[in-house]
């Protein structure tokens, strides 16, 4: 933390001395919220249908390396919300969302913090934790650091937002986006190459990819979809998703993004998996581009 290099910003930021990586953070720990969360892919949330709607245990950390500019966490990813904890604490929280019944520990935008995650995870393990662990990420990783997690991690739970570097780099800063997803996603499966399930459902080993389509895009989701399958075949699941939400904030800089995908454009994809011989995915049926799944960022689990 001293010269970070945790992401593949290798920004150098002197964290341990209260300086702000471009992830916006220290090397202080923040939390905006830890609460059983809904909204996730059914094998990690549960279903009415198998009886296990327990929720995800969802940890949301603040800061993040990309910061894309149509984040629908996006005051929490540029570290407007948080609240400081120890590691002592964080491990704590993990055994309270336990206690609740969460059928995992669903961590949300971790790759800031991975040192001080993995040793917060071993100390809660040991304290009585085993229930999984999930690594819920941007794609954006270094796999040195995701290494740090290996035998810790269960499921990784990934975007691959981009393979056209030209929209990784006006969307995220960050041209060298669809190297980077290709790097970790590599890492990712070396360490969970064989997705295991419970009997009613739950995801307990493995690797899911996200796929979120922007308006305009289903031609670089397409590609992602591709790559993805032709390199890893069913060793992955995908989730194929339609809920980006446009914001006022972003419409006047990029137009293009100012409003949803269309449901002609999210049918392409779909069929496109299918032609392709895709059938291990999750698929969103209606409209999922609504504010209600964004949580309240109000220190739900972390004060109180």
């Amino acid at each position: 933390m001293s010269n970070c290099t945790i992401c593949p910003r290798k920004c150098g930021a002197d964290r341990s001395k209260g300086k702000t990586g471009v992830c916006g953070v220290t090397s202080e720990v923040y939390v905006a919220r830890a609460a059983l969360h809904f909204w996730e892919e059914p094998c990690i949330s549960g279903s009415e249908e198998n009886g296990n709607l327990n929720g995800s245990g969802t940890v949301f950390f603040s800061g993040c390396n990309l910061k894309c500019v149509y984040c629908q966490n996006y005051e929490l990813a540029h570290a407007a919300y948080g609240w400081e904890v120890s590691i002592e604490r964080l491990s704590g929280i993990f055994l309270d969302l336990q206690k609740k019944g969460a059928n995992n520990i669903n961590l949300v935008t971790p790759s800031q913090y991975i040192p001080q995650i993995r040793e917060a995870l071993l100390q809660a393990k040991e304290d009585g934790l085993t229930i999984p662990i999930v690594c819920n990420c941007g794609g954006y990783e270094d796999p040195k650091a995701l290494r740090l997690l290996d035998g810790i991690v269960d499921v990784y739970l990934t975007d691959f937002k981009y393979m056209d570097a030209a929209a990784s780099a006006r969307y995220s800063g960050a041209p060298d986006y669809p190297e980077r997803a290709k790097e970790g996603l590599e890492e990712m499966l070396r360490q969970c190459p064989e997705a295991v399930f419970s009997e009613d459902g739950l995801m307990k080993k493995g690797v899911i990819v996200r796929c979120l389509l922007l308006p305009g895009m289903v031609r670089n989701t397409k590609q992602v979809v591709r790559y993805v399958y032709e390199t890893y075949g069913e060793q992955v699941w995908f989730s194929l998703m339609n809920q980006y939400t446009p914001f006022d904030r972003i419409k006047e800089k990029y137009p293009e993004l100012s409003r949803k995908a269309t449901r002609r454009e999210y049918n392409a994809l779909v069929d496109y998996a299918l032609d392709l011989g895709i059938t291990q995915a999750f698929i969103q049926e209606g409209s999922a581009a609504k504010d209600s799944f964004i949580p309240e960022f109000d220190g739900e689990g972390v004060l109180y």
